[in-house]
Parts: structure tokens; C-alpha cells; sequence
């Protein structure tokens, strides 16, 4: 089987952006990048370096790859002998949405090698299949900001929107790790009746913030699902949130934790200032971001996906 080898670039995700609890996501500059390889005997299927170097997988168990063999046993495609050369810059079980993109990354780089004819759409409820729940496989494979749904049949229904240039995204990473199992395992089994009220009345003034209809108010943002039973375990994670929230800037707990994430003005540096303060004063890295908009995109190595060429803006970057 003659293989046309590709390169994908998947960005990190932040989920929830607060009261969207398993529902709103946020792709964002940190990025995944796979590119396929022919293999060689003796030499690891799957290589990598960045974050997770030496810690992953480098066989058939790894996530990227049984991505790749899921695809292809899904759309009846044999399985490429070939071998992954990964560059990861998303911090591992952070809450960035580290799972989601090797998810993605191995279904991507399948489509793109097979050259399925497969939608973002099923890429999405492939990729929600297998993660078990959509608010960061959506926005890793769309870009942008994304809000998920089962309509009334049960069907997944996402709608993607550009979020407001006048807010950039910002997240506050911890040293420690939260598995997002550890983390689900926490909350509670029912909720009250006028707490699912508030959420949804935040949920919406949160995606009209986030495309710009309004200014966000932050004390109106915040979960009363998921948030408060996860900060209760997470102290510092918690402390982290209330600074920022009584400092005047919208936070929440990014995913499953244990990273913050903030959303702060673009022209005004004072609320990212902010966010190093408290960052610093809690033993966490400040990551200024960027929204990425494009999503998961994926280039044959040998040209380029969009144009034909070599040099195209929609190439990813050869650092794998």
C-alpha cells in the first residue's frame, strides 16, 4: 500500500468557559502535531517530543495511533504500516484538552491518508464516541468557539462562532495533574432545580460574551454544577478562580482541571497582569493565548492540502 504521508495540527481546547458544562469549548494556540512516516523495523511506532516526551506510549497502544486503526476499521480502510512522529505542546491531564487532541490527531491523520470522505461533522461524533463527551473534540476539529447538544432525537448538534477579537484567552497551569475520570468522580449525583436555572440563564450570557454581544460580567459566569465540587478537591485550583473572579476577570476551571482559564480584554493588559499576579502567587504558569480558528488542519508532506504547493499559510509548521 503506496502511502501519501500527511502532517495534522490539532490545538489544545479549553472547555466549559463556565457554565457550559460539557457543552462549550474553546479552541486555542497550543498545538498537537502528527506527521505519518514509513516505518522501519525495530524503530518505536510512535516517536515523540514536547510535553509527554519519554511518558507516552510508543507502541500500538498509543492513543494517536489506535485513533489512526479506529478510523479505518470504522470506514472499512486497511490500516497503514506507517509510524508517528508527534511534537506536543499541550501540558499533559491539565485540563487542556490533551486527550481530546491525540484523539483527534489520529482520526484526522487517518481521513487525510485515506482520503475518506468523511465530514467535520462525523469527525466530531467519531471523536465524541470515543472521548465520551464532545465540549473539546468539537472546537479541536472546528476551531473557534463551539456549543454541543443532543437535538430532541439524541443526535449530537454543534454549532461553531468566531469569539470576539476583543477578549483573548489565558491559562494559569499547575505543576499537578487531574485525571478527568478522578475529577468526574467528585460530583454530585443530583442537582437542585433552581441551581440548573442559573446555569442555563449564565450559559447565556456566556456565549453572548464570548461573540461579542456584550461585555462579560464575571459574576455572572461562574458553574454551579460541576465547578464547586471539583474546587473543593482542588485547592489551589480553587483559590486561583475566586482571586481572579473578585479581581474582575472571567474564570473558570478549564475541562476537568486542574488548570484555570481566563478570558481578558485584548487591548488592555491590566487583567493579564492580574492573571500573573495571582498565577505567581499560587505556584502556577501563566500562558497567554491566542483563539485558534482554524482547527484541526492536516497537509500532505509533500505539498500542500489547500493550494497544491509548497507555500501556503494553511501548511502546518515542520516541527515534528
Amino acid at each position: 500500500m503506496t502511502v501519501r504521508h500527511h502532517t495534522v495540527r490539532v490545538p489544545a481546547t479549553t472547555a466549559n468557559v463556565g457554565p457550559g458544562f460539557d457543552a462549550f469549548g474553546a479552541a486555542v494556540s497550543r498545538h498537537l502535531y502528527v506527521e505519518s512516516t514509513d516505518r522501519v523495523d525495530g524503530v518505536d511506532r510512535v516517536t515523540t517530543t514536547g510535553e509527554g516526551a519519554g511518558e507516552v506510549a510508543t507502541g500500538d497502544d498509543n492513543l494517536v495511533w489506535r485513533c489512526v486503526v479506529r478510523f479505518c476499521e470504522e470506514h472499512d480502510a486497511a490500516v497503514p504500516d506507517i509510524a508517528l512522529r508527534v511534537h506536543n505542546e499541550v501540558p499533559l491531564e491539565r485540563g487542556l484538552g490533551s486527550s481530546s487532541a491525540a484523539i483527534v490527531a489520529g482520526l484526522a491523520l487517518a481521513r487525510a491518508i485515506t482520503d475518506a470522505p468523511v465530514g467535520d461533522l462525523e469527525l466530531v461524533e467519531l471523536a465524541d464516541a470515543i472521548e465520551g463527551h464532545p465540549d473539546n473534540v468539537a472546537p479541536a476539529i472546528l476551531g473557534g468557539f463551539v456549543a454541543c447538544t443532543p437535538d430532541a432525537d439524541g443526535r449530537l448538534l454543534v454549532r461553531r462562532a468566531q469569539p470576539t477579537p476583543r477578549l483573548r484567552p489565558v491559562a494559569l497551569v499547575p505543576t499537578a495533574r487531574q485525571l478527568t475520570t478522578e475529577a468526574r468522580d467528585v460530583l454530585p449525583d443530583v442537582f437542585d432545580r433552581r441551581d440548573m436555572a442559573v446555569q442555563g440563564a449564565r450559559a447565556g450570557h456566556v456565549v453572548g460574551a464570548m461573540v461579542g454581544a456584550w461585555s462579560v460580567d464575571p459574576a455572572a459566569t461562574g458553574d454551579v454544577l460541576h465547578e464547586p465540587a471539583r474546587l473543593e478537591v482542588m485547592g489551589p485550583t480553587g483559590e486561583v478562580v475566586r482571586a481572579l473572579r473578585s479581581r474582575g476577570v472571567h474564570a473558570w476551571l478549564s475541562g476537568a482541571g486542574p488548570t484555570a482559564a481566563a478570558a481578558v480584554p485584548a487591548a488592555d493588559g491590566g487583567q493579564l497582569e492580574t492573571c500573573r499576579d495571582v498565577a505567581s502567587a499560587h505556584g502556577f504558569e501563566t500562558l497567554p493565548l491566542d483563539w485558534d480558528l482554524s482547527g484541526t488542519v492536516a497537509c500532505p508532506v509533500d505539498g500542500c492540502a489547500v493550494s497544491g504547493g509548497r507555500d501556503c499559510s494553511h501548511r502546518p509548521p515542520r516541527e515534528v
